[in-house]
């Protein structure tokens, strides 16, 4: 997968480069088909101190991409938190996809069924 990382009035360090990658990868562990990932992290001084810091992430998966945004006081919890947004649209994705197969393979057991 490939990672694009930018940050806004946030300086970059190697722990929070860490922490993001391993986000990813538990992300990637869920759904093996993602192209690339755009992570953006902010630092907006002029918000109440409870929502400063931003992050947002866009994965580029076949079919729509998928979008998250959270706002936090700490930029580690904003992380966590996209990140578990993420993971539930992949987990919704996935059990959609599911749930249209097995309809598809009820629907052929019964036709079957009823020609016998």
């Amino acid at each position: 997968m490939k990672l694009i990382l930018s940050t806004h009035n946030v300086t970059l360090t190697k722990a929070i480069e860490d922490h993001v990658l391993d986000r990813l990868d538990k992300l990637e562990h869920l759904d093996r088909w993602t192209v690339d990932a755009r992570v953006t992290l902010e630092h907006d001084k002029t918000r109440v101190p409870e929502k400063q810091f931003s992050c947002s992430m866009r994965i580029t998966m076949r079919g729509p991409d998928l979008f998250a945004e959270d706002r936090e006081s700490d930029l580690y919890v904003a992380i966590d938190c996209v990140t578990k947004k993420i993971e539930q649209q992949i987990r919704k994705r996935h059990n959609k996809r599911k749930a249209a197969k097995h309809k598809v393979a009820s629907r052929n057991k019964r036709t079957r069924q009823e020609t016998e």
